[in-house]
């Protein structure tokens, strides 16, 4: 029999909590705090049990972190195309897409992700600049949004895509003047139309990318990730991890509904959750169906109430009809799944909680914890509805500052006053609805470290602007310390389970992440470099050291 006992440091138990100086955990479950976990401890040494005593040097331990909405087999893939990511020109990027071409001379595709969609105008960029590094294979990259991919014009050529191709449905083929494609797709109904004809990747590749991610993840005390957007071939990977034992985080998945397929997808999803439970691997669940109800206000797909500024999309674009969406909000809330909807416009938002007040209505009381992700933009009439309709905000606290993304390619397309209403989580949480945070990584950076200096500052890393953007919607760093752990327990239904996670206090799992000092002393801008000591994942030390892997 294995036993921990944790002393030496500030025990966080919760927000709402009081703190602990110790902690005693057995095979993987919290037994006792305080005094009780030190008289359990010499008992368990005196009985001849392998006790390993742990000193927090000062440091902070609190539950793991949870990651609410993420890509993790995206972000794990990223390291095996070129690295586009770190280039912060475009010069850089056609650079290494010929560096990695030239090293890479066997494959068939270039595939990367992900380049910065500011560093060209209005994020529209050329094939013609890609041709200049790899003419004559296929280059795909995606954007940081991952709504978006950069072609050349081979990959053009193999997917039909010319001036004759017409606009696909949920799809934007930007053109030249002379109605030619300029090497820009937006949204996956146009992105689809070249990584459909692009060769699957190889099995061991995406393991080896979830091994990645899970890396990644526990060298910043994440324990816990949903995986919003799964479809057939991602779900096979995450049944052969599981069945290889090579799952070394906890994953849900949500199973990706597509407006153009569901009349016959809902069967799928009721099978693809039977054969996850089957597999009977504590690490993996699949109880959750993702919607998208609009796209990103960077390619101004993103569905708005009012107009955008530049009136180029108008209002955006909407993925389902109302009614569409109701009714399958409510088939999909019937089965018993968990609903999880990509919103970020705030016509999008409503949109998404009229449907789920509809399958409230038509489906009566659950314990349902649906969950509307990002909520970039809330009306005023809309705030109190998550509350009301117990829905969790699932937000991205990185993404509430004013970077290059925010001030290039958001604030023109919406303009000061609505820019000013984004992200408007103190709000949401004060109407008393429970705020979870998530970071879409790798759309952003995964580390709730990062995310969490912004939620509580409201700064860029550079500290602008002074006294932070929207300040009325800081968080104190307790919220925004439980929005990364208790509330994406709460949403991850982690409290129906045996050995709970997310919180400190007897019976629950022993998920626990060790910061070397407290993050509620701290200046929000040392937050991003606060060390992860450790982190346990059901009382087993999954990542010990402050050198952060990276994807």
């Amino acid at each position: 029999m294995t036993s921990t006992l944790f002393h030496g440091g500030t025990i966080w138990r919760g927000a709402d909590q009081a703190t602990s100086g110790a902690l005693f955990a057995r095979e993987g479950v919290v037994e006792a705090l305080d005094a009780a976990a030190l008289r359990l401890a010499s008992e368990a040494e005196a009985a001849g049990e392998h006790l390993e005593r742990v000193d927090l040097d000062g440091g902070f331990l609190m539950p793991a972190f949870g990651d609410g909405h993420a890509h993790p087999l995206f972000g794990g893939l990223e390291a095996e195309g070129p690295d586009v990511r770190s280039c912060t020109s475009i010069p850089a990027i056609v650079d290494e897409v010929r560096r990695y071409a030239e090293a890479h001379p066997g494959v068939a595709w270039i595939q990367g992700a992900s380049y910065d969609g500011s560093l060209a105008d209005g994020g529209l960029f050329d094939a013609r600049w890609l041709d200049e590094a790899v003419p004559d294979r296929p280059v795909v990259l995606r954007a940081w949004d991952y709504h978006t991919v950069w072609c050349n014009s081979r990959a053009f050529e193999l997917a039909g895509i010319d001036a004759d191709t017409p606009d696909p449905v949920l799809g934007e083929i930007p053109r030249r003047a002379d109605g030619s494609p300029l090497g820009t797709l937006r949204e996956w109904g146009a992105v689809e139309l070249v990584t459909d004809i692009a060769p699957p990747r190889p099995v061991e590749e995406r393991l080896r990318a979830l091994e990645r991610a899970a890396e990644y993840y526990l060298a910043r005390g994440v324990t816990w990730v949903q995986d919003a957007w799964v479809e057939p071939a991602e779900l096979d990977v995450y049944l052969e991890a599981a069945a290889r034992d090579r799952l070394r985080i906890r994953f849900n998945l949500a199973l990706y509904a597509d407006p153009r397929r569901f009349a016959t997808q809902l069967p799928a999803f009721v099978e693809s959750r039977r054969r996850v439970t089957d597999a009977a691997s504590p690490m993996l669940t699949a109880n959750t169906v993702k919607f998208f109800a609009d796209g990103v206000v960077e390619n101004e797909t993103g569905a708005l109430l009012e107009p955008y500024c530049s009136s180029l999309h108008k209002h955006g674009m909407s993925v389902w009809g109302a009614e569409d969406l109701a009714e399958a909000v409510r088939a999909v809330d019937a089965a018993g799944f968990q609903v999880h909807i990509h919103a970020i416009g705030d016509a999008a938002v409503r949109q998404a909680l009229d449907a789920i007040e509809h399958a409230v209505e038509a489906n009566g009381p659950r314990d349902r914890r649906p969950v509307i992700a990002h909520a970039q933009l809330v009306d005023d009439a809309d705030l109190d509805r998550f509350a009301r309709l117990a829905i969790i905000p699932n937000m991205q606290p990185l993404w509430a500052q004013l970077d290059a993304l925010m001030t290039v390619l958001t604030v023109p397309r919406l303009g000061a006053e609505r820019a000013d209403k984004q992200y408007r989580m103190r709000s949401i949480e004060a109407s008393g609805a429970r705020l979870a945070f998530g970071s879409d990584w790798p759309v952003s950076s995964g580390d709730p470290r990062e995310g969490i200096a912004v939620a509580v500052s409201r700064r860029t890393p550079a500290g602008d602007p002074v006294g932070g953007w929207t300040p009325q919607e800081i968080l104190p760093v307790a919220l925004a310390l439980d929005a990364y752990s208790a509330a994406v327990a709460h949403q991850a239904f982690a409290d129906a389970t045996d050995a709970p996670w997310g919180r400190i206090e007897p019976g629950a799992a022993a998920d626990l992440v060790h910061l070397a000092a407290d993050p509620r002393d701290l200046d929000p801008a040392d937050l991003p470099d606060l060390p992860v000591r450790a982190t346990w994942l059901a009382g087993i030390p999954r990542y010990r050291g402050e050198r952060l892997p990276t994807p």
